[in-house]
């Protein structure tokens, strides 16, 4: 084997690290996220604010009203810590965006 078959090796292992990093987050992370969301943040949050998608550590949130935005990036912090403890999911950052639910 020469020193070149290596680096044949070592740039297909590096190609699939890439292509699995551009799949996106796992079906574990999302399955936290979604599966735990109410647990997560309570009852009474989750009936106003649900999570929309998971990319790159950036959780987007979807709110009925306006002031839960706000209501939303109080608790940033609190939301991040409990899916990382409860579902040991990494958020870096929060998005929260108003989406009316339809009835």
């Amino acid at each position: 084997m020469s020193d070149d078959d290596d680096d044949v090796v070592s740039l297909s292992a590096s190609l699939d690290s890439v292509v699995r990093s551009l799949r996106g987050p796992s079906r574990a992370e999302v399955g936290g996220i979604f599966g735990r969301w109410e647990e997560a943040v309570g009852e009474y949050v989750a009936r106003h604010a649900r999570p929309s998608r998971f990319e790159d550590g950036v959780l987007l949130i979807d709110v009925d009203e306006p002031a839960w935005v706000t209501e939303i990036e109080f608790r940033t912090e609190e939301i991040s810590s409990r899916l990382r403890e409860m579902a040991q999911v990494e958020v870096a950052k929060i998005e929260v965006r108003v989406a009316r639910r339809r009835r």
